[in-house]
């Protein structure tokens, strides 16, 4: 006598397999190696990759993507920083890495530091006429990429390494960039618009400034703690103010559009809030850039 035909449902995923589970979206039957806890009952694996699909990214507060916590764009900036730091030796010698500049800390300047630090206007030994004033636009991005050795550098890079990641998860990979690029230029228009045209400065402290004001402000928009940084900031601007040759129109220009940067990104808020803040940045960079032009006129007078 032949035995009744199972009426217990197959796993639809492995024919073979029977089971008494379905999957609570599309209600079809799944066995234990195929199904996946789900807030109501379980799913199959083929509505599980339908759900990723439909699902919206992951947002911070300020609009940012979870790919900051990954800290991808502080890696960069400390590695593009280094490699320049790298290349301005090989064409220096070793003076450019330690030995000159204020106690004798820093490195000397080096033709690629000649060609790209923020200089407003000056006749070099070779009778050539450089600078801002003089069209080279670029040396107010340049020059926070720049280092006079690698004390200089390494300085610069603790900063970066120490508040950019923090910034970078809460703002995102893009709005952080946005915001140290800002207060980088920002600090090389200061220097551009309040030292002598024929100071030249560089470094990544313009930005590694905006990045203490940034930490601050963003902590007293989200009502976190800020202890540990004011004593930060007050120590960079003792040394700021009192050891020679530190562009302290730079360091306060980072800080000021730093400040401006980070509130514009994190108080916009919904609806449109990427819009505000882009607008709101985009507004720094148009001041930034009427101050820049407003100044060479007065140079060239």
């Amino acid at each position: 006598m032949s035995e009744a035909p199972s009426t217990v449902p197959m796993c639809y995923r492995h024919p073979s397999r029977e089971t008494l589970i379905t999957c609570s979206r599309c209600e079809r039957p799944i066995c234990t190696s195929c199904m996946n806890d789900a807030s109501v009952g379980h799913q199959c694996p083929d509505c599980v990759k339908e759900g990723r699909r439909n699902q919206r990214p992951a947002r911070t507060a300020f609009g940012g993507s979870r790919a900051g916590q990954l800290g991808y764009a502080t890696t960069a900036i400390i590695v593009i920083n280094s490699l320049v730091m790298v290349a301005s030796a090989v064409l220096g010698g070793p003076r450019a890495i330690f030995g000159s500049g204020s106690w004798g800390l820093l490195g000397s300047g080096t033709s690629l530091t000649d060609w790209g630090e923020v200089l407003g206007l000056a006749l070099y030994p070779s009778g050539e006429l450089h600078g801002i004033a003089n069209g080279e636009w670029y040396r107010l991005f340049t020059g926070m990429f720049l280092h006079y050795g690698v004390l200089h550098l390494l300085l610069n890079m603790m900063l970066v390494a120490q508040l950019g990641r923090y910034l970078e998860a809460q703002l995102g990979p893009a709005r952080f960039v946005a915001l140290y690029l800002i207060a980088g230029v920002g600090g090389n228009v200061a220097a551009y618009l309040f030292q002598a045209p024929n100071q030249p400065s560089a470094g990544a402290s313009t930005a590694t400034f905006g990045l203490v004001i940034a930490a601050i402000v963003l902590n007293r928009r989200t009502g976190r703690d800020s202890s540990q940084l004011v004593p930060l900031l007050v120590i960079n601007l003792i040394f700021t103010f009192t050891i020679p040759g530190i562009s302290i129109a730079g360091h306060l220009g980072g800080l000021v559009a730093g400040a401006l940067a980070c509130a514009a990104l994190v108080y916009a808020n919904q609806p449109n809030r990427t819009m505000k803040q882009v607008i709101g940045c985009a507004v720094l960079v148009a001041v930034l850039v009427v101050a820049a032009v407003v100044r060479t006129q007065s140079i060239l007078g």
